[in-house]
């Protein structure tokens, strides 16, 4: 039942038989004295049904399934207090209970990210077009069929026209349009849509029509990630949470047993009478105040910061699988980074192609007799883009781009095997090579030191390592080498860093005061030229998945505290996997990293990985809090009523302030976080003063506009 319908249906109940209950209270100083007792009877008879019915049916069920908790704590004090004879205060009880609890109702539904408001607004269907027989869809004449969303296979065209929903995951085929994505990733700036540009399932159409290319099925797109993770973040509770259900259902079992303890032993002990009299609160009295003051409600919704969380960082386009990773994160010292496509663009630039090692040089002739047809350059890059088609590796996208539209021979693979982190072997058909004659030629792509260590000896290994250190375009490139035959041609690519990096690592380092550090299977003047231009002093260079591993595990047990790696890649699963906490950007990840990490960042950059961790300190700060204020307001509701000096209704008032007071201590995770109680005075002191300011310069014009002319 979503709030609304929770409100119409109950709120309107609960205020008809707290009025009634007020009126029956004032009855004494409004009317005369003969008549008050038979109209508060009269009142009391039409109010306490519209509470106590469905207290009692609440409590009985619990009992039944074996609970004692707030509920069964309420309808024993109300019920009791009725057979007492204060069936005013009881129903005032019940009646101020179900209204603080239509307040929690509200305050936790803000907390949550509105998951079925998502699932509503996203379309049931596409308009999938037909194909022609070249397998591509005809523009000029289009044909299309609506089939369900879920049906939808990769591959497929699909037409988005203005005010509809990008079904699924999406590359632009034809047309344009300028698109939002505020609801996915917080990103308030509309895009602009082309032709090649990848758009995420749920972005809506603002303006245009394009015809666009399907990347992936339903399941694997951006939007149902958002809602699966969320309800599935929502449903895994974090450690203190888990204790205090526990806690909670013991907890309720002992405030039961100290309740009948005060009531019977009283008597005995402080010489109360069982029964209230006008001189003394009797023991019962006490003890269903007790009952009342000690319920474990506040601490209940103590954890309601996670929630919270959890829903902001959807918002900004950050998906944490639970709040559990919130903990993690605030008890992370260290920061790790992958280097290609976390710190970089990931989109590296084809600079340059150079046959380093067993080639014809001129007029000088190597140790091999033949060479490649019709020239070295040319066939390599037709090997290494064969090799690489249909790869998500930057260097391998990097030379697939740039073989594209290039006259080169004829190269098909035959087999095929695979390295994470390292590189790839195949054997290849080069139909096209001349002196070759269509013979099978055995292909290796990959990192130097890969390369290298397929060399048949260690001074062929040296020789090539000679090679690549005195090539003529530096070392400052990122470097793929390529094998054929023992011929290596090394092929040069050039990485920027991601705009804004140098504000992340800065922030990072000065706000947050974390270590950070860079894992990297680049080679060291690579990695460090790249880690100069971010700002990061701590480098660790050529390390192969299993290296980023050891590393993360070493780290993590000198520092004593948790560490969190950012990466993307395929290579970067094992070290994600092994962090205390891992953090990937969905939209390069393979499916194998995002398997493993705790937080999927939506947005094309790092910008939230600051924003996780200053979420999850405030986070815990907040549940700290909460936790103390629960306490705080159980102590001054149960003392004072067990001592007598409250009365029953009060102590529910007491008691249920409390708990409000921790929901609306929850409802600060919606804000964005600080790192300090310094920055978060100085923001409130900057907001009162804009709205000072603003009042001043509205009562300036109003007095000008006033003035007679």
């Amino acid at each position: 039942m979503d709030l609304a319908n929770f409100l119409r249906e109950h709120l309107h109940l609960c205020c008809c038989a707290t009025a009634l209950f007020i009126a029956a209270a004032a009855f004494p100083y409004l009317v005369p004295k003969p008549a008050v007792k038979p109209l508060q009877n009269s009142f009391l008879v039409l109010a306490f049904p519209l509470v106590g019915v469905s207290a009692a049916l609440d409590a009985i069920t619990d009992i039944a399934g074996g609970k004692v908790n707030i509920h069964v704590l309420m309808a024993l004090a109300a019920f009791a207090s009725v057979f007492m004879g204060n069936a005013l205060e009881g129903g005032l009880l019940l009646a101020m209970f179900n209204l603080a609890h239509i307040a929690e109702e509200f305050f936790t539904s803000r907390s949550m990210i509105d998951v079925k408001e998502l699932k509503e607004n996203y379309p049931d269907s596409a308009l999938v077009l037909n194909l022609d027989d070249d397998n591509l869809p005809n523009v000029s004449d289009l044909s299309y069929r609506s089939i369900p969303v879920h049906d939808v296979e990769v591959g497929s065209y699909i037409l988005v026209t203005t005010g509809e929903a990008v079904p699924v995951d999406c590359e632009v085929f034809h047309g344009s349009a300028t698109i939002t994505i505020e609801h996915l990733t917080g990103e308030i700036k509309p895009l602009e849509a082309k032709a090649g540009d990848r758009i995420p399932g749920g972005a809506r159409n603002l303006d245009g029509r394009m015809i666009v290319k399907v990347l992936k099925t339903w399941k694997e797109s951006t939007l149902s990630r958002i809602v699966q993770l969320t309800e599935e973040a929502q449903l895994n509770k974090p450690k203190l949470q888990r204790w205090l259900d526990e806690f909670g259902e013991q907890y309720s079992k002992v405030v039961v047993v100290l309740s009948v303890a005060i009531a019977v032993l009283g008597p005995f002990l402080f010489k109360w009478p069982f029964i209230s009299t006008a001189v003394c609160r009797g023991s019962i009295y006490r003890a269903l105040g007790l009952m009342v003051a000690a319920s474990p409600c506040a601490l209940a919704v103590a954890p309601l910061a996670y929630a919270t969380a959890v829903s902001s960082c959807a918002r900004k386009g950050i998906l944490l699988k639970g709040g559990q990773v919130l903990d993690a994160l605030a008890s992370c010292h260290t920061v790790a980074f992958d280097k290609t496509g976390t710190l970089t663009t990931g989109g590296l630039m084809f600079k340059a192609i150079e046959p380093i090692y067993g080639h014809i040089i001129g007029n000088k002739k190597t140790n091999f007799t033949s060479c490649c047809v019709p020239n070295c350059e040319v066939e390599a890059l037709a090997v290494a883009a064969a090799m690489e088609k249909g790869t998500t590796h930057p260097i391998g996208r990097a030379v697939v781009d740039h073989s594209i539209g290039k006259d080169l021979p004829s190269v098909s693979v035959e087999s095929f095997e695979y390295f994470p982190g390292k590189g790839l072997i195949a054997t290849l058909n080069s139909a096209e090579s001349g002196t070759r004659g269509g013979k099978m030629l055995k292909a290796s792509l990959g990192s130097i030191e890969f390369i290298t260590s397929l060399c048949k000896s260690e001074v062929e290994s040296r020789k090539i390592t000679a090679a690549v250190n005195a090539s003529s375009y530096g070392t400052d490139f990122v470097h793929a080498a390529l094998s054929v035959d023992e011929k290596v041609t090394l092929i040069h690519l050039e990485d920027r860093p991601r705009p804004g990096v140098l504000d992340v690592i800065s922030e990072l380092k000065d706000k947050a005061k974390v270590r950070v550090m860079m894992l990297t299977g680049d080679h060291k003047l690579s990695a460090w030229r790249v880690a100069n231009a971010v700002g990061i002093n701590e480098v660790y260079f050529s390390l192969k998945p299993e290296d980023k591993l050891n590393h993360v595990k070493r780290i993590s047990g000198d520092m004593g505290g948790g560490l969190i790696m950012v990466g993307e890649g395929i290579n970067d699963a094992p070290a994600l996997a092994a962090a205390t906490v891992g953090i990937v950007l969905a939209h390069r990840a393979s499916a194998t990293a995002i398997a493993v990490a705790d937080v999927l960042l939506l947005q094309d950059n790092i910008s939230g990985v600051p924003f996780s961790i200053a979420k999850a300190r405030q986070t815990t700060s907040l549940v700290k809090q909460n936790v103390a204020l629960a306490l705080t307001c159980i102590i001054l509701a149960s003392l004072p009523s067990v001592l007598g000096f409250l009365p029953l209704w009060l102590t529910v008032l007491l008691h249920e302030g409390g708990t409000l007071l921790v929901c609306l201590n929850s409802i600060r995770a919606l804000n964005d976080p600080s790192w300090s109680w310094g920055q978060d005075l100085r923001n409130l002191i900057g907001k009162l003063k804009s709205k000072l300011a603003l009042l001043r310069h509205n009562a300036t014009s109003s007095t000008i506009q006033t003035a007679p002319l």
